[in-house]
């Protein structure tokens, strides 16, 4: 079992830039693979990024790549989403999920473990 706890959303213009956090308890932390989906208003949640159990594997969505960065801290249980070059598309409540097969791809084991989702909103 794995709970998380995502922090870090909030309002920002256009351009700018912000980093969500994930924490997470449980022994398995450092066996999970880890990703951020997001869902905007209206619209299906989909996958934003992954990481795989080791920090060795990253994925990225097409619309994300190049302005987003994931990296993961076993030893602090935590994950992060750093987004760079923040657009208005990019507007979505952000959840932060647990993939027990520990590979983090976009068609990996999601759906059991999420976060309760932070909000990002981005001006224009």
């Amino acid at each position: 079992q794995v709970q998380l706890v995502e922090s870090g959303g909030g309002l920002v213009q256009a351009g700018g830039s912000l980093r969500l956090s994930c924490a997470a308890s449980g022994r398995t932390f450092s066996s999970y693979g880890m990703g951020w989906f997001r869902q905007a208003p209206g619209k299906e949640r989909e996958f934003v990024a992954g990481i795989s159990w080791s920090g060795s594997n990253t994925y990225y969505a097409d619309s994300v790549k190049g302005r987003f960065t994931f990296s993961r801290d076993n030893a602090k249980n935590t994950i992060y989403l750093q987004m760079n070059v923040l657009k208005p598309g990019d507007t979505a409540v952000y959840y932060c999920a647990a993939d027990p097969l520990g590979g983090g791809s976009s068609g990996s084991g999601w759906g059991d473990y999420w976060g309760q989702g932070t909000q990002v909103t981005v001006s224009s």
